[in-house]
This record gives structure tokens, sequence and C-alpha cells, in this order.
């Protein structure tokens, strides 16, 4: 006699999540795609440039997932996005928006001799491609979905970060905006502000001025719970939480995942 198959348990039994800018496994958006796995979702993902590269780092989470091609200032892309998702499922229940880029020259300190097209890139590809990727999948969201955007907290000033934190206050509005117009639909929209983390891209931010590891200990340092720049789990796990039914009336918030240091305004103050 066959066994039957065994029920999906987790917080996302039975849920298709659509999982966008994964680049290497130390990507916050591998990590949010892994444990989505394991808390029984399917996983669909989206890249962008060397295919082959995130089909191959694709391979690696427990189950292995369909990648979809999504450059997010293609209109294009765009335009064909539902149809092509449509190939694997006809309904998705959550999205996260990891996708975030800045030219060289809007970064490093330089912010007063940013060029107009390179502060435009940062906030094309960073903040408005969160409306983009929202309502292209649009037709595919139902009443209970759910959509998370990575954020870094943007209500202050950090060193070298320059008009990438502009894009992010600007991210954090767009949000807000979004859950606006889709809560009557029943569709929520969230952003979890993760502290530093050591991804790719986040290296990338930093320059002969600014060293990581010491901002990573300061921020440590600050923090009430502490800090570890290598443990993606907490944020994978909060995107997890806001993309499951557990928060079904949050929208338009910000989830800070950093340790508290959100809280401690004072650089100075030190409980440990």
């Amino acid at each position: 006699m066959t066994e039957p198959t065994p029920t999906p348990t987790g917080l996302l039994a039975g849920k298709t999540v659509l999982i966008t800018g994964v680049l290497t496994e130390r990507s916050i958006a591998f990590q949010v795609a892994r444990t989505a796995q394991e808390q029984g979702a399917r996983v669909l993902l989206t890249g962008y440039g060397r295919l082959s590269l995130v089909e191959r780092v694709a391979r690696r989470l427990p189950r292995p997932a369909p990648v979809i091609e999504l450059d997010v200032t293609d209109d294009e892309h765009l335009a064909t996005l539902e149809t092509r998702i449509r190939a694997h499922t006809d309904r998705l229940d959550g999205v996260l928006h990891a996708i975030a880029h800045a030219p060289p020259g809007a970064l490093g300190g330089g912010f007063l001799t940013t060029t107009r097209q390179d502060a435009t890139t940062a906030f094309e590809v960073s903040t408005v491609s969160l409306q983009a990727l929202t309502t292209a999948v649009l037709p595919l969201l139902t009443r209970g979905s759910s959509v998370v955007a990575l954020d870094f907290d943007s209500r202050q000033v950090w060193a070298g970060y320059d008009w990438m934190g502009v894009a992010k206050a600007g991210l954090e509005a767009c949000a807000r905006y979004l859950a606006a117009y889709l809560g009557p639909r029943g569709i929520r929209v969230n952003l979890v502000a993760a502290g530093p983390l050591r991804t790719t891209a986040a290296l990338a931010t930093y320059t002969a001025d600014t060293d990581p590891h010491r901002a990573e200990q300061d921020w440590h340092t600050r923090a009430p719970l502490g800090w570890s720049a290598t443990d993606y789990t907490p944020v994978a796990k909060a995107c997890t939480v806001l993309l499951s039914d557990w928060l079904p009336a949050t929208t338009g918030e910000i989830l800070h995942v950093d340790g508290g240091t959100h809280t401690t305004g004072d650089p100075t103050f030190h409980a440990h």
C-alpha cells in the first residue's frame, strides 16, 4: 500500500512565495528563501544578469527553485512577469523585495557631487522597483497575501550610505502608500529594517575610509541584544513571519531587526 504524501507543515505551509534579489548564499534573499522552504513554502526566485550563477545558487536550497529573469528597470520584463510566473503557479501568497543598487558615484561620501543620473538610478532600482514589482504581480496576489521589502533605517545619516539612504527613505514612503492602496484588497505591505549584515551587496557600500568590521563592532556595542553581522537567521525569520498569516492586521509597518540599535539614539550609551 502506497504511503500518503505528508502534508507540509510550518508557518508557510501551502503558500507560494516569490523571492527576488538572490545573489549568493551570503545574501539575505537566499536565507529568506531557505527559511521559507523550511517553513513549508514553495519558492520561486528571480535573477538579474548572470542567471546561471543564480540557478547554481538556487540548487543549494533545501529544494531547488525555478529562476525567472527580472530586470526591474526593463518595462518588457515587468510586462511579461505575470505570464512567466504562471508557467510555474497560478497564484502568489507572498513576495520578498530584496532589490537595491546605487552606482559607486552615489555612495562613499560624495553626496554633494553625485550626478543626477547616478542619484536617479539609485532611486529607480531601490525605490520605484517596489511599486513596479508589486503591480506587475498584482493579478497573482489574493486576499491575505503579503509583500515584504528589505530596508535599512533611514531616519539618520550613515557614513558613505549617501543616496542609498535617500532611496531607502523613499522605499519606506512607497511601502506606506502601497499598504494604503492595497489594504482594501487584503494585501499587506511591510518592511524589515535589518542591522548590518556581511553580504556582498553591503560590503560594496564601504569605501577605503570606512572599516566594515569596526562598523559592525560599533553596532554590536550599541545594540541592547548585541548584533552579529554574520548571522542572517533573525532577519530571515522576521521576513518569514511577515510573509505568513501570523500578522494579519499589520501593514505599512517597519519591523526593526537590529538587536535594538534603533532605540539607542545616544552612541555613548552602553548597557554591557
